[in-house]
């Protein structure tokens, strides 16, 4: 049995490389399918004539959904598995993405913006606890940390890819009339009939690939799981606030959020005005997907930084917080568009050295039987942290400018350090 050991990839028993295969298999097509959509979600609300309110609302309806939905469905995952949980939550991404395609008017599309949450929702804490428990079981002792860098690697990369052809797809099928769509209402309709059938694609890879062991299924037990939820949900709070590793982790991870959320979605604002008005659509779509690949490359070299600092994962986050510090202020006082570029990429590859570490800190804390409902606490909390980081960096922004929102959100940033170093503190007694 192994104890305790960081051995190399190449190293590993054959069951546990094809385990990491595989789910970095499922990761990069599942993430494929969302990045083609993610990338024109935005012009295709546009082309059915909505205004910049009702697309915020609408995206204010799919957070909403997924925050209220996120704890009950990470507790019924504990419960009646993770792979039927996860196979539901493909489902309301079909349904949402049928909706969508049919929809021109408000409310229908908010519908299908609600699925989004709701699929949202279902996805966190499913599959990801799966890996881990897997590699737990397969083994033991073993540091997972370099394994969770590189299932988030292929996340993210799917990501990016996918929003690369999302992105391009429109403009090969448009033909000489952009008012004659080939699918749905709008050109860019068609990236999500791309969508629809790579998440098919999901759902035969799961069905066929995914071993999970078997769980009672009959109604009488799913029906006792659903009313055991609301325990569930206290007894993964409770011990995410009770564990002072993990209410620290958490607390880190919203202030991240709070911070660096407000630069995920407002950079564009600043982009465009660095550009030739004829070009902004491409030059940001492209920069979408190098935001994504710059990330996978982030993760993809956690390991080799986790190594670094003798798997001090703690130690870790707080480093990487800090260099998060300094990029992001040397992007808000940035004034050409190579120059923020440049700058950009460099804060989207620290963000994803920041994936792993948080996450082999709190699978080294949270017990099997609850693990996708701290996930989903996890997720919770991170939202929460990115909306108010909206609300209150974005009202900085409209009065003070971007950067200076920007600035001010490093305060997040600093305060997570601080708790980092705390956490590192802990973890050593």
């Amino acid at each position: 049995m192994m104890s305790d050991i960081d051995l190399p990839f190449a190293k590993l028993p054959t069951p546990v490389r094809r385990h990491v295969y595989l789910f970095q298999g499922h990761q990069f097509l599942d993430r494929f399918a969302m990045g083609v959509i993610v990338a024109v979600t935005a012009l295709a609300l546009q082309g059915r004539g909505l205004g910049v309110g009702e697309i915020g609302a609408l995206f204010a309806v799919y957070a909403a959904v997924a925050m209220i939905a996120e704890l009950p469905f990470g507790g019924l995952a504990d419960g009646v598995g993770r792979k039927p949980v996860f196979l539901i939550a493909t489902v309301a991404s079909l349904m949402a993405s049928t909706v969508f395609i049919t929809s021109a008017a408000f409310w229908p599309l908010a519908a299908s913006f609600a699925l989004v949450g709701l699929g949202r929702a279902l996805r966190s804490g499913t599959l990801d606890a799966w890996y881990v428990e897997e590699l737990h079981a397969r083994a033991p002792g073993v540091e997972i940390q370099p394994l969770l860098a590189r299932a988030q690697t292929a996340n993210f990369a799917g990501l990016g890819f996918g929003a690369i052809v999302g992105g391009f797809l429109p403009g090969l099928v448009a033909g000489n009339d952009p008012s004659d769509p080939l699918v749905g209402r709008t050109v860019y309709d068609v990236s999500y009939a791309a969508g629809i059938l790579l998440t098919l694609g999901v759902i035969v890879y799961t069905v066929l690939l995914v071993r999970e062991p078997a769980r009672p299924m009959y109604g009488a037990v799913v029906l006792r799981e659903i009313r055991a939820v609301p325990s569930t949900i206290i007894d993964g709070a409770r011990l995410a606030i009770s564990h002072r590793a993990l209410l620290l982790l958490l607390a880190i991870l919203t202030l991240m959020l709070f911070a660096t959320n407000p630069v995920e979605v407002l950079w564009p604002t600043v982009v465009q005005t660095m550009l030739d008005p004829e070009r902004p659509a491409a030059i940001v779509g492209l920069l979408t997907a190098g935001y994504f690949l710059a990330i996978a490359v982030g993760a993809s070299l956690a390991g080799r930084v986790g190594r670094l600092f003798g798997r001090r994962h703690a130690v870790t986050l707080a480093t990487v917080l800090a260099a998060l510090i300094v990029c992001q202020i040397a992007l808000a006082l940035q004034a050409s568009l190579i120059g923020f570029i440049a700058i950009f990429l460099i804060f989207s590859v620290v963000l994803g050295l920041s994936e792993s570490p948080a996450a082999s800190i709190l699978h080294a804390h949270a017990p099997d039987n609850r693990r996708s409902t701290i996930l989903s606490v996890q997720s919770l909390l991170k939202q929460l942290g990115a909306m108010v980081g909206l609300l209150v960096l974005g009202a900085i922004g409209e009065t003070e400018g971007v950067d200076i929102a920007w600035i001010f959100g490093t305060l997040g940033l600093a305060s997570a350090v601080a708790l980092a170093m705390l956490l590192a503190r802990q973890m050593r007694r």
